[in-house]
Protein backbone atom coordinates (compact mmCIF):
# COMPACT_ATOMS: atom_id res chain seq x y z
CA UNK A 1 0.00 0.00 0.00
CA UNK A 2 1.24 3.36 -1.45
CA UNK A 3 0.38 6.57 1.08
CA UNK A 4 0.70 9.70 -0.34
CA UNK A 5 -0.06 13.79 1.57
CA UNK A 6 -0.19 16.35 -0.96
CA UNK A 7 -1.71 19.68 -0.63
CA UNK A 8 -5.31 19.82 -1.64
CA UNK A 9 -6.13 21.92 -4.56
CA UNK A 10 -10.16 23.33 -5.61
CA UNK A 11 -10.36 20.41 -8.22
CA UNK A 12 -9.98 17.46 -5.22
CA UNK A 13 -13.43 18.50 -4.39
CA UNK A 14 -15.89 16.34 -5.85
CA UNK A 15 -13.35 13.14 -4.15
CA UNK A 16 -13.19 14.86 -0.79
CA UNK A 17 -17.18 16.38 -0.65
CA UNK A 18 -17.97 11.93 -1.25
CA UNK A 19 -15.44 11.53 2.06
CA UNK A 20 -17.59 14.41 3.65
CA UNK A 21 -21.20 13.56 2.52
CA UNK A 22 -20.76 9.83 4.46
CA UNK A 23 -20.57 11.66 7.58
CA UNK A 24 -23.33 14.56 7.07
CA UNK A 25 -25.66 11.34 5.80
CA UNK A 26 -24.67 8.99 7.98
CA UNK A 27 -23.25 10.29 11.32
CA UNK A 28 -23.39 12.90 14.10
CA UNK A 29 -19.46 13.49 13.50
CA UNK A 30 -20.65 16.74 11.48
CA UNK A 31 -23.47 18.68 12.87
CA UNK A 32 -24.23 19.65 8.99
CA UNK A 33 -27.51 17.90 7.90
CA UNK A 34 -27.17 18.79 4.61
CA UNK A 35 -24.21 17.97 2.07
CA UNK A 36 -23.07 21.01 0.52
CA UNK A 37 -22.45 21.20 -3.48
CA UNK A 38 -19.13 20.54 -5.12
CA UNK A 39 -18.87 24.01 -5.82
CA UNK A 40 -19.39 25.24 -2.64
CA UNK A 41 -17.05 22.59 -0.79
CA UNK A 42 -14.39 23.68 -3.93
CA UNK A 43 -14.98 27.31 -2.80
CA UNK A 44 -14.32 26.44 1.08
CA UNK A 45 -10.81 24.60 -0.21
CA UNK A 46 -10.33 27.47 -2.12
CA UNK A 47 -10.81 29.79 0.82
CA UNK A 48 -9.32 27.85 3.84
CA UNK A 49 -5.58 27.63 0.97
CA UNK A 50 -5.83 31.70 0.75
CA UNK A 51 -3.86 31.45 4.45
CA UNK A 52 -3.93 27.70 5.90
CA UNK A 53 -3.04 24.40 5.37
CA UNK A 54 -5.14 21.83 3.52
CA UNK A 55 -4.13 18.33 2.86
CA UNK A 56 -5.14 15.48 1.45
CA UNK A 57 -4.23 11.45 1.84
CA UNK A 58 -4.28 9.09 -1.14
CA UNK A 59 -3.78 5.09 -1.57
CA UNK A 60 -2.59 3.89 -4.66
CA UNK A 61 -3.81 6.68 -6.48
CA UNK A 62 -7.68 7.00 -4.55
CA UNK A 63 -8.17 9.75 -2.36
CA UNK A 64 -8.99 8.45 1.06
CA UNK A 65 -8.54 11.51 3.74
CA UNK A 66 -8.27 15.49 3.99
CA UNK A 67 -7.34 17.86 6.93
CA UNK A 68 -7.42 21.12 7.35
CA UNK A 69 -7.43 24.16 9.76
CA UNK A 70 -9.17 27.58 9.42
CA UNK A 71 -9.47 30.63 11.79
CA UNK A 72 -10.53 29.93 15.48
CA UNK A 73 -11.86 33.53 15.85
CA UNK A 74 -11.91 36.74 13.92
CA UNK A 75 -10.28 39.06 15.74
CA UNK A 76 -6.78 39.30 15.49
CA UNK A 77 -5.55 38.26 18.81
CA UNK A 78 -6.52 34.80 17.88
CA UNK A 79 -4.06 34.84 14.97
CA UNK A 80 -1.99 31.95 16.34
CA UNK A 81 -5.24 30.07 17.12
CA UNK A 82 -6.70 27.66 14.29
CA UNK A 83 -9.59 25.16 14.28
CA UNK A 84 -8.20 21.38 13.31
CA UNK A 85 -10.82 19.13 10.87
CA UNK A 86 -10.02 15.79 9.54
CA UNK A 87 -12.36 13.14 7.45
CA UNK A 88 -10.81 9.54 6.59
CA UNK A 89 -13.02 7.24 4.25
CA UNK A 90 -15.42 4.89 6.25
CA UNK A 91 -12.99 1.63 5.12
CA UNK A 92 -9.74 3.36 5.79
CA UNK A 93 -10.20 4.59 9.28
CA UNK A 94 -7.61 2.99 11.81
CA UNK A 95 -4.59 2.14 8.99
CA UNK A 96 -2.65 5.33 10.05
CA UNK A 97 -3.83 7.63 7.84
CA UNK A 98 -5.54 10.18 9.98
CA UNK A 99 -1.70 10.16 12.36
CA UNK A 100 -0.15 10.66 8.96
CA UNK A 101 -2.43 13.66 7.81
CA UNK A 102 -2.24 15.06 11.08
CA UNK A 103 1.27 15.17 11.46
CA UNK A 104 1.65 17.05 8.45
CA UNK A 105 -0.79 19.96 9.28
CA UNK A 106 0.90 20.25 12.52
CA UNK A 107 4.22 20.29 10.39
CA UNK A 108 2.56 23.09 7.69
CA UNK A 109 1.23 24.55 11.22
CA UNK A 110 4.54 24.90 12.68
CA UNK A 111 6.14 26.69 10.04
CA UNK A 112 3.28 29.49 9.87
CA UNK A 113 4.07 30.27 13.38
CA UNK A 114 0.64 28.67 14.74
CA UNK A 115 0.87 28.23 17.96
CA UNK A 116 -2.67 26.72 19.33
CA UNK A 117 -4.67 23.78 17.75
CA UNK A 118 -8.30 23.55 18.43
CA UNK A 119 -10.77 20.71 17.69
CA UNK A 120 -14.53 20.75 18.14
CA UNK A 121 -15.67 17.46 18.23
CA UNK A 122 -19.53 15.95 18.77
CA UNK A 123 -19.72 13.31 22.20
CA UNK A 124 -21.99 11.29 23.71
CA UNK A 125 -22.60 9.33 26.78
CA UNK A 126 -24.25 6.72 25.12
CA UNK A 127 -22.69 5.57 22.02
CA UNK A 128 -25.11 4.78 19.19
CA UNK A 129 -25.28 3.82 15.45
CA UNK A 130 -24.46 7.62 14.94
CA UNK A 131 -21.71 8.35 16.80
CA UNK A 132 -18.87 6.91 19.04
CA UNK A 133 -16.18 8.60 20.93
CA UNK A 134 -13.59 7.49 18.19
CA UNK A 135 -12.86 11.10 17.62
CA UNK A 136 -12.11 11.69 20.88
CA UNK A 137 -9.53 8.98 21.35
CA UNK A 138 -7.83 9.80 18.16
CA UNK A 139 -6.94 13.46 19.25
CA UNK A 140 -6.39 12.38 22.65
CA UNK A 141 -3.48 9.97 20.80
CA UNK A 142 -2.16 12.72 18.85
CA UNK A 143 -1.73 14.50 22.21
CA UNK A 144 -4.68 17.13 22.32
CA UNK A 145 -5.96 17.31 25.56
CA UNK A 146 -9.97 18.30 26.59
CA UNK A 147 -10.95 21.81 27.17
CA UNK A 148 -13.96 22.07 27.26
CA UNK A 149 -17.87 20.36 27.30
CA UNK A 150 -21.23 21.59 25.86
CA UNK A 151 -24.08 19.56 26.36
CA UNK A 152 -26.59 18.56 24.06
CA UNK A 153 -26.22 21.40 21.92
CA UNK A 154 -26.30 19.23 18.35
CA UNK A 155 -29.68 17.96 17.48
CA UNK A 156 -29.22 15.29 14.84
CA UNK A 157 -31.25 12.17 13.69
CA UNK A 158 -33.73 12.91 16.54
CA UNK A 159 -31.50 13.20 18.82
CA UNK A 160 -28.89 15.84 21.46
CA UNK A 161 -25.69 15.21 21.17
CA UNK A 162 -23.02 17.30 23.19
CA UNK A 163 -19.91 18.91 21.72
CA UNK A 164 -15.80 19.12 23.05
CA UNK A 165 -13.26 20.84 22.32
CA UNK A 166 -9.63 19.71 22.91
CA UNK A 167 -5.89 21.56 21.97
CA UNK A 168 -2.97 20.46 21.93
CA UNK A 169 0.06 23.51 21.78
CA UNK A 170 2.67 23.20 19.09
CA UNK A 171 5.16 26.01 20.26
CA UNK A 172 6.13 28.61 23.28
CA UNK A 173 3.79 31.56 23.92
CA UNK A 174 5.93 34.74 23.91
CA UNK A 175 5.36 38.40 24.93
CA UNK A 176 6.80 39.55 21.63
CA UNK A 177 5.47 36.81 19.07
CA UNK A 178 6.48 37.07 16.11
CA UNK A 179 3.24 37.46 13.44
CA UNK A 180 1.74 34.31 11.69
CA UNK A 181 2.95 33.49 7.90
CA UNK A 182 0.43 32.36 4.91
CA UNK A 183 0.36 28.89 4.27
CA UNK A 184 2.48 28.66 0.54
Amino acid sequence: MNITVRKAVPGDAPQILEIYAFYVKNTAISFEREVPSVEEFSARIENTLKKYPYFVAEVDGELVGYTYAGRFKSQAAYDWSVETSIYIKEKNRRGGIGAMLYERLEEALKQQGILNLNACIAYTDVEDAHLTNDSVAFHEKCGYRLVAHFHECGYKFNHWYDMVWMEKMLGEHLSDQPKVKLFL
